[in-house]
């Protein structure tokens, strides 16, 4: 699988056993935290997607604790428009950035939040967007220009100058923007401003209708930036043999049935486009194209653990180079408990990935 990325998944979350994890009394920890990037850089991971939201740790103040004690791991900080100001954003960035050697991407997270506890507050969803995707223009301008003066509907600078300086390091300009999102105006958001978008875990048909749709809208709202690539976000269940794999995961599943999914479901609430679209996914089947299990969707799963990819390694190899096949190079995949999967994905899971995909033609 040439010219691809892997990513992990750190939960940056006080509460014990998320998702299924060891319920260790240091979980959130510098020492635990530090244990798992480390492992990722000793196992081959690129670095990892940190959570953010409301009642969580600060994920920039955690990013960076993590990247003073590593030399290759990458953190892709999620960040939301609202909790931060624009300038301010892009000032903290660009110091991480030079202080890091440029191992920064940040993930643009506009679902719903707790908005009020932090002082923030927004319309619909189109307004939101809106935000957004001015949000995203307006740093990038100040990570690029000097002495940026800006007046739009959320946001306003004058003679703005970010110091330090973003290093440009050969094509990559600036950090990148990874963005999710399935509604019509968060689409047109990363058709427009994203340089990833992510996808959760759908049949490979729902996310090629959702590819082509994106490359057509950009062309419609004459994207003036590189090519959008495609990135996936979801739970891979990797174990020695398949019987094995798919024991484990419906014995995962009938103890989130028995709790009530306790533990596994962050996304509680009004569900966003995309993850309604991901909850239904089971009225289809438990068991989608090869090895795609609905089934925890049912049960208290939510976001990248609504969905998972069962099996052997070579199965999940399998699975994520038919996506590869469709155009994604991203992905951030996860399981728990994380420090034992971040070395048994790293050890079976990723050997087979770094293999040319030949059926592919660039």
């Amino acid at each position: 699988m040439s010219r691809c990325d892997f990513l992990w998944y750190i939960p940056n979350d006080v509460k014990a056993g998320h998702r299924g994890d060891v319920p260790a009394s240091n979980s959130g920890s510098l020492d635990s935290l530090t244990d798992q990037a480390k492992a990722l850089e000793q196992h081959g991971w690129s670095g990892a997607l940190i959570g953010t939201g409301w009642g969580r740790p600060d994920t920039f103040t955690v990013a960076a604790a993590l990247a003073a004690q590593t030399t290759r791991f990458e953190p892709l900080i999620a960040i939301r428009p609202g909790y931060w100001q624009p300038a301010q954003f892009a000032c903290a960035a660009a110091t991480l950035d030079q202080l890091s050697d440029g191992r920064t991407r940040f993930n643009i997270v506009s679902g719903k939040d707790s908005l009020a506890a932090y002082g923030d507050s927004e319309g619909d969803a189109t307004q939101r967007y809106a935000r957004t995707r001015e949000f995203m223009r307006l740093v990038r301008r100040l990570w690029t220009e000097e002495d940026v003066t800006f007046s739009g509907d959320y946001f306003q600078v004058a003679g703005a100058t970010v110091e330090p300086r973003i290093t440009a390091r050969g094509a990559r300009l600036h950090p990148r923007f990874y963005f999710g999102g399935a509604s019509e105006a968060a689409e047109r958001v990363a058709a427009t401003e994203a340089d990833v978008q992510l996808f959760w875990g759908e049949p490979r048909d729902g996310v090629a209708e959702r590819i082509e749709r994106l490359k057509a809208l950009g062309r419609t709202l004459d994207r003036d930036l590189p090519p959008l690539e495609f990135g996936l976000r979801i739970t891979t269940l990797v174990r020695d043999t398949t019987a094995q794999a798919w024991a484990d995961a419906e014995a995962k599943v009938a103890e989130m049935a028995r709790t009530g999914g306790a533990g596994w479901q962050d996304h509680r609430g009004p569900a966003a486009v995309g993850q309604q679209r991901l909850l239904d996914l089971h009225h289809r089947g438990d068991v989608l194209d090869d090895n795609l299990y609905t089934a925890p969707g049912k049960f208290g799963g939510g976001g990248a653990g609504t969905t998972w990819l069962v099996g052997s390694a070579e199965d999940v190899a399998g699975s994520l180079r038919k996506y590869q096949d469709l155009g994604i190079t991203q992905f951030i995949l996860s399981d728990t408990p994380y420090l034992r999967e971040i070395k048994r994905q790293g050890e079976t899971l990723l050997p087979l990935l770094s293999r040319p995909n030949l059926s592919l033609v660039y």
